[in-house]
């Protein structure tokens, strides 16, 4: 393919968002024969995974730990509540706040995924050691994406 561009910093090879968006995609990719029997998306999961852990989450913090915003939550919450696996109600410390509990059947769903990371992790093919330092790489990525002061600093 030719290179028309004058600019180096335009070639898609110059990307590191490009090879970190088409990693993410594919490896969620990864995740949905595992998924679809239980019945849950990918971003389901990842929000059933942070109530299995801890059972009652306010809807700020479940966002705050997904990354996700309101405007993503709030259908996807609904979504999980319609499938009887959460419940919502307002916090009785405070009104202003919803907090998301799991329901028996949310609970139950647990054991039935207790294998899906394992199955995920078979397909990428990559020794532990790899794994955890590329783990290790994403997570110092985002919390310098997430530095509020800008210095990049850890």
């Amino acid at each position: 393919m030719e290179n028309n561009t004058p600019y180096e910093q335009l070639k898609l090879e110059n990307q590191l968002c490009f090879p970190l968006y088409a990693c993410a995609k594919e490896v969620v990719r990864l995740y949905t024969p595992y998924l679809d029997p239980l019945g849950l998306t990918y971003t389901q999961y990842i929000t059933m995974l942070v109530l299995w852990e801890k059972r009652q989450v306010s809807v700020k913090a479940l966002g705050e730990l997904l990354w996700l915003d309101s405007g993503t939550l709030t259908p996807l919450l609904k979504k999980l509540e319609s499938k009887g696996m959460v419940t919502r109600s307002r916090s009785k410390e405070d009104e202003r706040s919803v907090v998301i509990g799991l329901t028996e059947a949310g609970e139950a769903l647990e054991k039935d995924a207790a294998e899906v990371p394992a199955k995920v992790g078979s397909c990428l093919k990559m020794p532990p050691e790899e794994a955890a330092a590329l783990y290790s790489l994403l997570y110092k990525t985002l919390n310098r994406l997430n530095d509020s002061d800008g210095n990049g600093e850890d």
